[in-house]
């Protein structure tokens, strides 16, 4: 099932989001993604977090609409878009597109990157989406689509990376480590339509930024 998680990214572009949103099968928004969703013309199905940035009056509404509220405690272990993740799973998705994830507070951003990591989502398609940016982790071997010229990106998120092969790209890695620090795997450069990545162990995140004919250069 593709499935359309949206965040809370300030200066998100409504455009772009409602694009995703086209495709989108289940529509779930992280507490104030709602309020972004809905600026966008998109109502989602459910909106899952402890409900601290959503106004209470936009609530009702959607709850008068037949959307599923599902409301967390604030003190909790998980952030908004974790539990959104979650709920993603639960339901069955295999196909998630998270949007207005990225820019905002540093400290979210990165840990919404990570949350790429979380075991329950090995396995399935997740991907980060904020304009011509896509990233999403490679578990083992992945395929980078795009067009000759874009950039990509080999980030490790954990220490080590062994084993990094790639087939594609401008700059092969042929079986080496990439290291969590050095910049080794940034700005390599797509050669066609597909290129592909695999490794032996540890977690890789792959960056592509597509150039601007790929579509809207605006932040989702």
């Amino acid at each position: 099932m593709r499935t359309l998680v949206v965040a809370a990214s300030v200066g998100a572009d409504s455009s772009a989001l409602a694009r995703l949103a086209e495709s989108a099968q289940l529509i779930i928004a992280a507490d104030g993604g709602a309020a972004l969703a809905l600026a966008a013309g998109i109502r989602p199905h459910v909106v899952v977090g402890d409900m601290d940035s959503l106004p209470a009056d936009l609530a009702d509404a959607l709850r008068r609409n037949g959307v599923e509220i599902r409301t967390f405690p604030p003190r909790k272990d998980e952030t908004d878009l974790e539990l959104a993740l979650l709920e993603a799973v639960r339901r069955g998705a295999e196909e998630i597109t998270i949007a207005g994830a990225l820019g905002g507070r540093l400290d979210h951003t990165l840990g919404n990157v990570y949350l790429l990591t979380m075991p329950q989502l090995r396995g399935k398609d997740v991907r980060l989406v904020d304009g011509r940016v896509e990233a999403f982790v490679a578990w083992g071997r992945a395929e980078i689509r795009g067009r000759p010229g874009d950039t990509v990106s080999l980030i490790p998120l954990t220490p080590e990376v062994r084993g990094v092969e790639t087939e594609g790209l401008e700059y092969p890695l042929r079986r080496e480590s990439l290291f969590m620090g050095p910049g080794r795997g940034i700005s390599n450069v797509l050669l066609g339509p597909v290129a592909r990545v695999s490794t032996s162990d540890g977690i890789l995140l792959v960056v592509v930024t597509h150039g601007e004919e790929e579509g809207d250069a605006g932040a989702v």
